[in-house]
């Protein structure tokens, strides 16, 4: 039996794939320019190099691309976390860390995943959401998915650092999700840049977990 049709499935699916991530960036790039609102799908296709009928292939509407847009913006939030885990794991750095809450998700999160522009992007995804009740069906299911996400490295890092919680994982992930969504909201309307609402974030997130870590 040939494989040709399988090579050639693999192919189109490749570059479906290929298609549907220029068109999320062109819809950032347009995003960034013009907000939500006023990023036409024609202005979309247009930064993109691609036709109407390319875009409706791949989506139904604009708010299913900006859907999936923000939840790439909160995958990857979440991706740099468990990379910096990961990298501590491997280096052995976990096991000499400090026991203060504090310093401990300090120097976890010693890296910069929050921007401008990915704040704005989830704050009008939510607002969205809000008033569009299909949307929010989907706002909430990508927003558990991250919230699984986070309790999962929240298990991870207690158990590499025999730490004990006050709640469940999962009641920590949701709390510390809710005041890094404050934090950065708030940061950005105050016109920190990136650094400065990094460290901010930060600070704001390590004073949770001595709330939610009980102290060695």
């Amino acid at each position: 039996m040939s494989d040709t049709p399988v090579v050639e499935v693999a192919g189109m699916s490749r570059r479906r794939e290929a298609t549907r991530q220029k068109l999320l960036d062109a819809a950032a790039l347009v995003f960034a320019e013009v907000g939500l609102d006023a990023a036409s799908v024609e202005a979309i296709c247009e930064r993109a190099g691609f036709t109407r009928g390319a875009f409706y292939s791949n989506f139904e509407t604009k708010d299913e691309l900006f859907l999936e847009l923000a939840g790439s913006v909160a995958r990857g939030r979440v991706a740099v976390v468990r990379e910096r885990v990961a990298a501590l794991e491997g280096e052995g750095a976990l096991d000499l860390m400090p026991t203060n809450a504090f310093e401990i998700v300090q120097q976890i999160l010693d890296v910069s995943a929050d921007d401008r522009l990915g704040v704005l992007l989830m704050s009008e995804i939510r607002i969205r959401a809000l008033r569009t009740p299909a949307l929010a069906v989907a706002y909430l299911a990508q927003d558990e998915e991250m919230l699984r996400n986070v309790a999962q490295i929240i298990s991870d890092i207690g158990a590499a650092r025999a730490l004990r919680f006050r709640v469940p994982a999962h009641e920590a992930a949701r709390l510390m999700l809710t005041v890094w969504e404050a934090a950065s909201v708030r940061a950005v309307m105050a016109g920190l840049g990136d650094e400065e609402m990094h460290l901010r974030i930060n600070e704001e997130l390590a004073r949770v977990a001595q709330i939610i870590i009980e102290p060695v």
